[in-house]
């Protein structure tokens, strides 16, 4: 469990070099790329929380109130990153604002990317399957906030290199989610029970609160057909998963 746990981290952790390869790119061909993946994301994600961490949870100490508050902590917590720490990276700050939005950026990334690694290390404790799926459904997500993130660092004044090298140094905070949620586990069976609702919590806000926005800037109806099919097409690989568990 532990060796495919800190493997799947450190994959999601790699995902924050994606940038590099954004630059080659025109931004009207990854403008297209990324209206797709945010939808197919939001399915994955939405399709991990209710295909699998919910029913899981369900199924091993039954659906109480404990779990309806892990889900509400995972969306309140959530929501304060955003509100609190400014982590929307769809925001646009003035030049004079760039810097210091960056480094404020960095601080909530590295937040974001102990929380991936919580939520992945909790799925773990709960099946190696499970914990493949969801480890699926953060790498989809990240893809997109990463090569923001690197846009956000380009704006704020930082180099190509440095901001590569800043963005895969708070993706590995990742790994200390990861230990953490994997140590607690180890020491209580009550902290799997936790940290699972609150994993499904996370991406719950995160589909509804931040992709689902996004998609809704589409409104030509070819595109917005092709996000519909992305999004049922991300529910659908997290359903076909379920034949492996």
């Amino acid at each position: 469990m532990w060796l495919y746990a800190i493997i799947s981290t450190l994959i999601v952790s790699a995902i924050s070099l994606v940038g590099i390869f954004t630059l080659s790119l025109k931004a009207e061909k990854l403008e297209r790329f990324l209206f797709v993946l945010v939808s197919f994301s939001a399915g994955t994600l939405l399709g991990d929380a209710f295909l699998h961490l919910i029913p899981e949870i369900a199924e091993t100490c039954s659906f109480d109130l404990l779990v309806s508050f892990g889900i509400l902590a995972g969306i309140g917590v959530m929501l304060f990153l955003e509100k609190v720490i400014h982590w929307h990276h769809c925001h646009s700050p003035s030049k004079h604002k760039s810097h210091a939005f960056a480094k404020m950026n960095l601080i909530g990334d590295a937040l974001h990317n102990f929380l991936d690694g919580l939520v992945i290390g909790a799925a773990y404790t709960v099946s190696i399957p499970i914990g493949i799926a969801t480890t699926i459904a953060v790498i989809l997500h990240e893809i997109p906030q990463e090569i923001g993130d690197f846009g956000v660092l380009l704006q704020g004044g930082y180099k190509k290199g440095q901001a590569l090298l800043l963005n895969f140094f708070i993706g590995l905070f990742a790994l200390l989610g990861t230990v953490l949620a994997l140590s607690l586990s180890k020491w209580s069976e009550d902290a799997s029970h936790a940290l699972v609702p609150f994993a499904a919590g996370t991406f719950i806000y995160i589909a509804l609160a931040d992709l689902f926005p996004e998609i809704h800037k589409e409104t030509k109806l070819g595109k917005s057909l092709l996000q519909l099919i992305a999004f049922v097409f991300g529910i659908g690989v997290m359903a076909l998963l379920l034949l492996n568990e």
